[in-house]
């Protein structure tokens, strides 16, 4: 609706359907959604942290305490909460860990964007002092990071740990880390296209390193498979069911005789016709079998199928042969064995046939049989086998797992960490509540300091959710951090502070003593998308619902 001029009605512009919120009441409508978001995931924050339980409308339950898998699955309507939640689905993508942090921090970030507004000052000026504040906290997060060796397992060890012992899986903590980190170093390699002389890792997890999930047993007998397994039993009863140093041929054509592709009608005028027909379709599978044979593979997979026939040749060549394997499995095995997958039976060469895998063998679990391809040389590729004793339980250390690979293949593409327990963001705090009083004047200088003081956010709900009292904890955090920063004024040294938030008791506690350690990446990238999305929410000053139908 739009004034007319003095005399006459109002004009109507848009359509009367059209619901529209305009200027201030459109952004603080936006900060009352983008709160109530993040106080949906505030108490999954840490290791004391609560877990969700979510059902949905099949009546199927997820239990979790994974920020971005909870709003996954929370169905909202407010269009900026919405985006809220895209915010932590691209973490999860991008750096796998820090889900929950990113929509805290953001939603902390709009709140104290609230009183600016009130105040009439311009968003533009609130955004300035946003991004001027996420320049300054990049530089504080690389003073304070710590150059790491990949191969020192100890401190990958603490890493690891700190990322899984905030998730339902942290009492099997040793074996959840080690299996990370087997899992993930198995499947890394130097990247070939990096033309540079300083060769890139290339870890493909969602590719090389497959989740089995069995159903039964205990947590403790998970496991990191140096090599493939697959669910899959033989094709004939007489095949070998155990193989040691096995010669393995993959292929992807079907080992039976062709067939039209819809409906094929062949005309026979002579009786005799049909027998030579047969005995064609029968000469082309032996032929097909023959061929095969002559490179003398102990296995032989396929992933389309193998007829009958073909089963009959095998067994009597003493070949042990699996069909219809899925095209991602087919790839693995290449990685782990060696070899090469054929797709014409004619083009097969002997560097085709894989010889790396030491030891083939059927095993039964439960009431399926599994094919286990084991002590694999130098595999590229593996299969992580988790047993635990419901769907459910299996279903959230996949994601704890998940997780704690993700936190790894960072750590592998750039090998930098910071504390965790809130010492890097109380140190960001710090930081930026000195640099904001010598860097910044004007209207800029209340929104730069406001992101500092949304940075505490994340040691207060640490303790928060311990139990302890908040303020009195957080009081003396600060403290810790501004002795440190007075006394590295006074020897000119930058002086690191690790202390944070022990989150099992609630006290303070240095986390270099803890080994409480982050990946840099997870923690600057939650950063950056935190304001970034604050500063986008904050620009939108109209929503207009009811737009025209696609």
């Amino acid at each position: 609706m739009v004034q007319a001029p003095p005399g006459y009605g109002p004009v109507l512009v848009l359509n009367a359907k059209t619901e529209r919120q305009t200027g201030r009441q459109a952004q603080l409508s936006n900060i009352a959604a983008a709160r109530a978001v993040a106080d949906i995931i505030r108490s999954t924050l840490g290791p004391r942290s609560m877990l969700k339980m979510l059902l949905d409308p099949m009546g199927g339950v997820v239990i979790t305490n994974d920020g971005n898998c909870i709003l996954r699955e929370v169905d909202v309507s407010h269009p900026t909460a919405k985006s809220m939640i895209e915010l932590s689905r691209s973490q999860d993508e991008e750096v796998g860990d820090g889900t929950t942090s990113v929509i805290i921090l953001a939603g902390e970030m709009l709140l104290l964007a609230e009183p600016f507004l009130r105040s009439n000052i311009h968003p533009t000026v609130i955004v300035r002092g946003y991004n001027a504040a996420l320049q300054e906290a990049l530089a504080i997060c690389d003073r304070l990071a710590l150059n790491v060796d990949i191969h020192d397992t100890d401190l990958m060890k603490k890493l690891v740990a700190s990322c899984v012992g905030t998730k339902f899986s942290s009492r099997w903590n040793d074996k959840m880390v080690e299996m990370a980190l087997d899992a993930v170093l198995t499947v890394a390699r130097s990247s070939t296209t990096n033309s540079s002389s300083l060769s890139k890792m290339e870890v493909d997890l969602k590719r090389y390193a497959r989740i089995e999930k069995i159903p039964g047993g205990e947590i403790s007998d998970c496991g990191v498979l140096k090599g493939i397994m697959f669910n899959k039993d033989t094709t004939h009863s007489k095949m070998r069911r155990r193989i040691e140093n096995p010669r393995i041929l993959l292929l992807d054509c079907p080992l039976e005789y062709k067939k039209g592709e819809t409906q094929t009608n062949v005309e026979i005028t002579n009786e005799d016709d049909w027998n030579t027909i047969l005995r064609m379709e029968e000469e082309y599978v032996e032929n097909m079998c023959a061929e095969i044979i002559a490179f003398q593979p102990d296995i032989v997979i396929t992933e389309k199928g193998v007829s009958d026939l073909a089963q009959h040749f095998f067994a009597k060549a003493n070949i042990t042969a699996f069909r219809r394997l899925r095209k991602t499995d087919n790839n693995r095995m290449s990685r782990a064995t060696g070899a090469t997958i054929v797709s014409r039976t004619d083009e097969i060469q002997e560097s085709d046939i894989g010889t790396k895998c030491g030891l083939f063998e059927m095993r039964k679990i439960g009431e399926e049989y599994y094919a286990f391809f084991e002590k694999c040389d130098d595999p590229k590729a593996c299969t992580v086998m988790l047993r635990g004793g419901s769907k459910d339980v299996l279903n959230e250390i996949e994601r704890n797992l998940l997780d704690a690979m993700q936190v790894v293949r960072n750590v592998v593409y750039e090998p930098k960490l910071l504390p965790g327990g809130g010492a890097t963001e109380m140190a960001v705090a710090m930081g930026l509540r000195e640099a904001g009083h010598k860097v910044t004047e004007g209207l800029q200088k209340g929104p730069f300091l406001a992101v500092g003081e949304a940075m505490e956010v994340i040691p207060r709900t640490l303790a928060q959710n311990c139990g302890v009292s908040v303020i009195r904890i957080v009081t003396q955090l600060r403290a810790k951090h501004a002795a440190a920063a007075a006394a590295s004024e006074d020897s000119l040294v930058k002086n690191k502070c690790n202390w944070g938030i022990n989150g099992i008791t609630g006290e303070l506690a240095n986390m270099e003593d803890l080994g409480i350690w982050e990946p840099m990446s997870v923690k600057t990238q939650t950063i950056k998308t935190a304001i970034e999305s604050a500063c986008m929410i904050i620009r939108i000053d109209d929503i207009v619902s009811g737009s025209k139908k696609a």
